[in-house]
């Protein structure tokens, strides 16, 4: 039986890194016809080779090399958004989360989900699609709003409670149990610490244990926590067309929550520099490096 493109690219795919199928020495994906946007089951093939790995993860070190890789990776998958997700990474692809309550790979994925950035490692907070997600410190750095500076926030439209939990936070790491006691509202502290993270203002940063119950999260200006400041808006969309194979201005709005103008203007920009194509369902990147970039930003930990 003669192969499909996908499959005959498959068998011919070196596994140079072992955690990513693809991911370094092997850039197929952009040259499979069918993935742009003819073939909705090949571009989610596709999606599926570039985003799980060889082997499962198994340590923080092999998760922390997922996230460089793939850019950006929500906590637990969905339906809708699609996106890469460190649940399917660790429990495989046909595991459904918390299906038995609090196994062995969901404590590892909440657990991971502070350590990450507690070792300087990735991002981590409520980002992608709006949802409890992780950024690799490359990405970080392209995104990043500000300058790098502790009173960042000042210079966005935020509620009064927002501004209240950054002035609180320029003073170090702080529980958010301590917090939400400082607001004083669950609802107003909640908001508050969404607006912080879709502006990236604020990250999690480890826990701390408490007298009873879950541990408390411990929450850090991403200024004080990693090297940013130097925003790269190019960089972060080559980043979603490497990591989504194609994908639209629509859907690159809701991956970093950009206004829809921005990111279809972001593609085109692409477009005209020989960067990617248009296609019958979107965009796609016309050449992937063989490699990933080394970080631009780096963990003020290091």
């Amino acid at each position: 039986m003669q192969q499909t493109p996908l499959e005959a690219s498959r068998a011919g795919c070196g596994r140079s890194n072992r955690f990513l199928r693809g991911a370094r020495g092997c850039r197929w994906l952009t040259g499979v016809p069918g993935v742009g946007g003819v073939d909705g089951s090949a571009l989610a093939g596709a999606r599926g080779e570039r985003w799980l790995p060889v082997e499962r993860l198994r340590s923080i070190e092999d998760a922390a090399g997922f996230v460089e890789d793939v850019g950006f990776a929500l906590l637990f998958p969905a339906d809708r958004p699609i996106a890469p997700s460190l649940w399917e990474a660790v429990a495989g692809p046909d595991a459904k989360p918390f299906a038995e309550g609090m196994g062995a790979a969901e404590s590892l994925v909440w657990t991971w989900k502070d350590q990450l950035p507690e070792a300087g490692y990735a991002w981590s907070g409520r980002f992608v699609h709006g949802r409890t997600s992780l950024l690799s410190l490359r990405l970080l750095a392209a995104l990043y709003p500000g300058p790098g500076e502790v009173d960042d926030d000042r210079a966005f439209d935020l509620t009064a409670e927002a501004h209240q939990v950054a002035e609180a936070l320029r003073g170090g790491p702080l529980p958010s149990s301590a917090l939400r006691g400082l607001v004083g509202h669950r609802g107003r502290y909640d908001r508050s610490i969404r607006e912080l993270q879709r502006r990236l203002l604020v990250t999690s940063a480890g826990v701390r244990p408490q007298r009873s119950g879950w541990p408390a999260v411990l929450l850090q200006l991403t200024s004080q926590r990693f090297e940013v400041g130097a925003p790269d808006r190019r960089y972060a969309t080559t980043r979603v067309l490497d990591t989504m194979i194609e994908t639209t201005a629509a859907e690159l709005a809701r991956v970093y929550q950009w206004p829809a103008t921005a990111a279809r203007a972001a593609l085109e920009n692409h477009v005209a520099a020989g960067l990617a194509v248009r296609t019958p369902a979107g965009y796609r990147s016309t050449a992937q490096p063989a490699a990933p970039p080394t970080s631009a930003a780096t963990s003020k930990q290091d």
